[in-house]
């Protein structure tokens, strides 16, 4: 019996896979007239970032834009180190940046929402652009993710990779690769799922039509609440092109404490997910739960499943990978995969005993 489950479970894990792989290479038109492109905003919120913040300035001040067209606001979530001063002192003489501090959170806005809303309240851009303090992005980042705003797409994402080093910062970075490629097969299969805020842009005018964040309940997970806002309005396209010009590097958790926190606040996140949200989490719950029962169940018909399963992944990763020339990264993959089984498994039950969430510092 554990076999045949396993079988099927296994199946519908690899087919699901396969569409995602479809979705993923989804080719968009861009346009290449850059002198036509719209004006466009970048908006940081920073929280404690005194370590990262200079490398993410260093970034955004090498970005490639119509002169003329682009506007960086860094907006410091009231850091209590030094990140409001870095800011200050590095954006001195570089008139195209402004740097705001946000006033104290209310009822309905509350952390990095609140944090992005002031700063989308002074944007005068026709796109907004989202990332975080502890990201690098490409000089081409906006230039490109501007590109593909067509007259009906109203949302933007991009792949985030993290920088990597070793075991512990090389399974974070496949697993980002492994879900932002979950997120993009979906999307541009027409079922926009999830998406991460460190490379996100949508349409000011999209954002205004539902309320932006002041109009909804405050949510841990932000970037999704605002995506499936949009979505809701059923009037705009919404694509997730793999472009290796509008690629972000984050930086990894420290910590194995700091990625759990990480993990639960997608995962507390997760549980505002429609039935095919579900549908795609469980896929993976199922085929995952059986590789972790494999020793208690053991037959050569399982066995197989899983490598096959194990197989399934790493192909799915190569084929995103290659795109930003990370392949070698795959040197870390088995690492990921215990890592990956391990945590799809558990993550629920820590969702389920508590919606509790720790992020920078505060909790939700």
């Amino acid at each position: 019996m554990f076999e045949i489950i396993f079988i099927c479970a296994v199946a519908v894990y690899f087919i699901q896979l396969a569409m995602f792989i479809i979705g993923i290479n989804k080719k968009y038109i861009k346009n290449t007239n850059y002198d036509d492109l719209p004006s466009a905003s970048i908006v940081i919120a920073a929280r404690n970032e005194e370590n990262n913040i200079l490398r993410c300035l260093e970034s955004l001040d090498r970005i490639v834009y119509p002169e003329g067209k682009l506007e960086i606001i860094i907006v410091d979530d009231r850091s209590t180190d030094l990140t409001k001063t870095i800011a200050d002192n590095f954006i001195q003489g570089r008139l195209h940046f402004k740097c705001i501090t946000t006033p104290d959170d209310a009822d309905e806005l509350k952390g990095k929402a609140n944090a992005l809303a002031n700063g989308i309240k002074i944007a005068s851009g026709e796109i907004i652009l989202t990332t975080d303090a502890d990201c690098a992005v490409n000089p081409l980042w906006a230039l490109t993710t501007a590109s593909y705003y067509t007259k009906d797409v109203a949302i933007v994402c991009g792949y985030t990779s993290q920088k990597f080093s070793g075991v512990f910062t090389g399974m974070q970075m496949l697993d980002f690769m492994y879900l932002l490629g979950v997120a993009a097969g979906v999307m541009n299969l027409g079922k926009p799922l999830s998406c991460i805020g460190n490379n996100m842009s949508y349409r000011k005018s999209a954002y205004k039509e539902v309320g932006g964040y002041e109009a909804h309940p405050f949510s841990v997970t932000e970037d999704f609440t605002m995506l499936m806002s949009i979505l809701k309005l059923k009037k705009y396209k919404i694509i997730f092109p793999m472009d290796a010009d509008n690629h972000v590097v984050s930086n990894p958790c420290n910590s194995y404490k700091e990625l759990y926190w990480q993990k639960k606040r997608w995962g507390v996140g997760g549980l505002k997910s429609d039935f095919a949200g579900f549908a795609v989490m469980s896929s993976g719950f199922i085929a995952n739960c059986a590789i972790l029962l494999l020793p208690f169940f053991f037959s050569a018909g399982a066995l197989y499943c899983a490598i096959f399963k194990i197989f399934s992944d790493l192909l799915f990763l190569y084929s995103i990978l290659k795109t930003y020339k990370l392949t070698y990264g795959l040197k870390y993959f088995m690492a990921f995969e215990i890592y990956f089984v391990s945590y799809v498994v558990l993550l629920p039950f820590s969702v389920l005993l508590s919606r509790k969430v720790k992020w920078k510092g505060r909790t939700f």
